[in-house]
């Protein structure tokens, strides 16, 4: 038993956790973000990723409203291929949108710090694969 908090110490140590004579841990909102990013994975539960971390599983599942709520960030997912998306560019004159479009009646979705403002005129298809886009990001 000694051996696993042992090995279980250095690891969250090799995380930047700091722990303390009294067994106190310090986390970092890095590695509480990893914690999270783990129990997206996956196969991956709750109460799995929490006894690799040595806590408990309400305790991440905290930590994973406060992700959702955007207020821990995870860190970048590992893909093996780089992700594009088509970036289109033209001149503001060339800009399908009305003329008398005033900024109360463009469509704007907002994620944490990023607005995207629309056309009124966006087809409703459109809209729906920007947001599930930016929701299949953040998942």
């Amino acid at each position: 038993m000694r051996f696993a908090m042992c090995a279980t110490n250095s690891f969250l140590k090799s995380l930047g956790v700091e722990i303390y004579a009294s067994g106190h841990r310090r986390w970092s909102d890095d590695a509480k973000g990893r914690a999270v990013a783990e129990t997206l994975e996956p196969g991956a539960t709750v109460h799995a990723v929490a006894g690799r971390y040595g806590i408990r599983p309400n305790q991440l599942s905290a930590w994973r409203r406060l992700a959702k709520q955007g207020h821990l960030v995870l860190p970048a997912a590992e893909i093996g291929e780089p992700v594009f998306a088509p970036l289109i560019i033209c001149d503001p004159a060339e800009t399908n949108e009305p003329p008398d479009a005033t900024p109360e009646q463009m469509i704007r979705i907002v994620r944490g710090a990023m607005q995207i403002e629309l056309s009124p005129d966006t087809p409703s298809d459109r809209i729906a694969a920007i947001v599930h886009a930016l929701e299949a990001r953040t998942c």
